[in-house]
């Protein structure tokens, strides 16, 4: 596997995508600790994103129970991307054509390899898991005390890393991973872990959350350096005049699309879609109100997970598990201010033992960066 740290200076500075050409050669690696142009922007989709989990929590402060069902709007916005992507098709197709002198361009020439295609639908299934995972924990836990936990997501894509996509562990990176595992172990042991339980809920029902959660962030730390490592493995990368955000738009559709089928099999089982009706007509906030907290949440969801999936192509499955960590500061401003959650004192030092291992493994990326480059 290649190095995870020269992927990052690699592909966040050549915005490479898979290549669709067996006999591509693959770009000559550059070494710049400027961002391209293609990092930035999927770092602002998943910023854009944020509201995602606070719709999710929306839905069960008011009533929401169906699980496979929140599950399933997580995942089920990848049919935005079909537009884009049969528009970027047909546009490269007939500029190859008239490059090549009217001779003929095959779509399926822009296409996912197809092995690179079955890893990254079965990684789907498994983050379809994972999301239904979540969605147990978020049910029983503030949205402020899961987005920490959610947090430590970065210390298991930091040792996954290491074990399938090559990562060296830098003595900044590992201070960020420790922090990252006291901060929510501060919330958990804390005095006042007992008063941030929502009202009327069981200890135990708490607790099952709370490990809920980290599991959640246990599967998700997995399936990002998983997508890294199948790109490794079963990618090529493109020429440099032919780099573009087709091949992210197609690894999330294809993610969106598998994780969808195992939510939609889910739900069969569990009857979600004959109970959907009088879910609706009992919804705190109104009926019409329910079927709009689906679709945003929907868009807000597929903005976050297409930002997160450009950055694993474009970057690291390490600095997309970053920038998950980034959002933390911002869920926990979202659920005091639209869900009335209090904020105590525990929250307060897990919340800063958090952005202290965040910084920490930023100023170990930029001095290592300076120190390769000097």
């Amino acid at each position: 596997m290649a190095n995870t740290k020269a992927s990052v200076s690699h592909h966040s500075m050549e915005g490479n995508i898979i290549s669709d050409d067996d006999d591509a050669p693959a770009a000559p690696p550059v070494i710049s600790t400027t961002p391209s142009r293609l990092v930035i922007f999927s770092a602002c989709l998943v910023l854009l994103g944020a509201g995602g989990p606070l719709l999710l929590r929306v839905y069960f402060v008011h009533g929401g129970r169906r699980l496979w069902l929140s599950t399933f709007i997580q995942l089920s916005g990848w049919p935005l991307l079909l537009p884009p992507i049969i528009c970027v098709l047909l546009f490269r197709r007939r500029s190859r054509r008239e490059a090549d002198d009217g001779r003929s361009s095959s779509i399926a020439d822009q296409l996912l390899p197809w092995r690179l295609a079955g890893a990254i639908a079965v990684l789907g299934a498994f983050f379809g898991v994972a999301c239904f995972v979540y969605s147990l924990g978020m049910q029983a836990l503030p949205l402020s005390t899961s987005s920490l936990l959610l947090s430590t997501q970065l210390a298991f894509n930091a040792v996954f890393a290491f074990l399938f996509a090559g990562l060296r562990l830098t003595p900044f990176s590992a201070n960020a991973v420790v922090l990252l595992i006291i901060g929510p172990a501060v919330l958990g042991v804390g005095p006042s872990s007992s008063s941030v339980k929502p009202a009327g809920e069981s200890s135990r029902a708490y607790w099952t959350g709370f490990v809920e959660t980290i599991a959640a962030a246990a599967m998700c730390g997995l399936v990002l350096p998983l997508v890294e490592a199948a790109m490794s493995r079963y990618g090529r990368r493109r020429r440099r005049d032919n780099r573009s955000y087709l091949t992210v738009m197609q690894i999330q559709a294809t993610m969106g699309a598998a994780g969808s089928a195992v939510c939609l099999l889910g739900m069969a089982v569990t009857g979600d879609f004959r109970a959907l009706p009088k879910e609706a007509a009992g919804f705190g906030l109104g009926e019409t109100n329910y079927f709009l907290v689906f679709v945003f949440e929907a868009v807000s969801w597929q903005l976050f997970n297409l930002g997160i999936m450009g950055l694993i192509v474009c970057a690291s499955s390490l600095l997309a598990g970053i920038m998950i960590a980034v959002l933390l500061p911002l869920s926990q401003v979202l659920a005091v201010v639209f869900l009335r959650e209090k904020f105590d004192g525990t929250k307060g030092i897990a919340l800063v033992l958090s952005l202290w291992g965040f910084v920490s493994y930023l100023y170990g990326e930029q001095r290592q960066e300076k120190e390769e480059t000097g």
